[in-house]
């Protein structure tokens, strides 16, 4: 009996245990909802911290005047946007420090000063250049001889070529001279289509070839110059 009666009492036991337990989760999870809802949302949470930031964005100026003035202001009045000056922060204690808008004649000079260091670098490079290409004066005229010559072939048969167009348009105008629109004779009969084709590509070939004995002229004269100018520049480095 007292065995029985032992068991039954560790099962009430048992089971108020459990009782208790579920009571106390329920508080904890009472007390977790009670702390969630008291913390903000996102929404919330992305409203404040915007609030704040457009709060510490406000900018606070100190620049100085061409007479010596410190001015203090939230804005930079355009008349004194050449000033430099400095982004205070809450406590007026300056942060950074912005270049004022440039003038033109400031930009100017910087773009001059820009200008100068990008030649002076290329100006560099070529002297580099120079200095490990050539090992002498008569290298570099050897090679210039040969360039200028070569272009001097062309210009030769550039020169021989026209000569024959030339000749050829000789020919076709004295043919073309028998026929209408080129003679005046009023029983000349008109030119012929082909004739008349001939004569004009005859023309077109040879204003083209002009052009093209020119731009190889120039060429030449070009490349000469060129080549004068390295010589007399790697005498310079070379100290002759």
């Amino acid at each position: 009996m007292q065995a029985r009666g032992f068991g039954f009492g560790g099962q009430a036991a048992a089971h108020m245990r459990g009782a208790d337990c579920m009571r106390l989760a329920g508080l904890l999870m009472t007390g977790i909802l009670v702390l969630l809802s008291a913390l903000p949302g996102p929404a919330e949470a992305a409203k404040r911290k915007s609030s704040n930031s457009d709060t510490s964005s406000t900018k606070v100026y100190r620049w100085v005047d061409a007479n010596g003035v410190v001015h203090y202001s939230d804005q930079i009045p355009p008349e004194q946007a050449p000033a430099d000056r400095q982004i205070l922060n809450q406590y007026g204690v300056p942060i950074k420090t912005e270049q004022g808008a440039m003038s033109q004649a400031d930009i100017d000079a910087a773009k001059r000063a820009s200008d100068e260091r990008e030649a002076a670098r290329a100006a560099a490079e070529r002297d580099a250049v120079l200095l490990s290409t050539y090992l002498s004066v008569d290298e570099i005229e050897a090679l210039r001889n040969r360039r200028v010559d070569l272009i001097q072939g062309q210009i030769s048969l550039t020169e021989n070529y026209l000569q024959t167009l030339r000749e050829k348009l000789e020919k076709l105008q004295k043919e073309a001279s028998a026929f209408k629109p080129y003679s005046s004779e009023p029983e000349a009969e008109p030119i012929d289509a082909a004739l008349a084709q001939e004569l004009s590509d005859t023309l077109d070939s040879i204003a083209l070839y002009e052009k093209t004995l020119l731009d190889t002229r120039t060429r030449q004269t070009r490349l000469a110059s060129e080549f004068d100018a390295a010589i007399a520049r790697f005498r310079e480095l070379k100290g002759q």
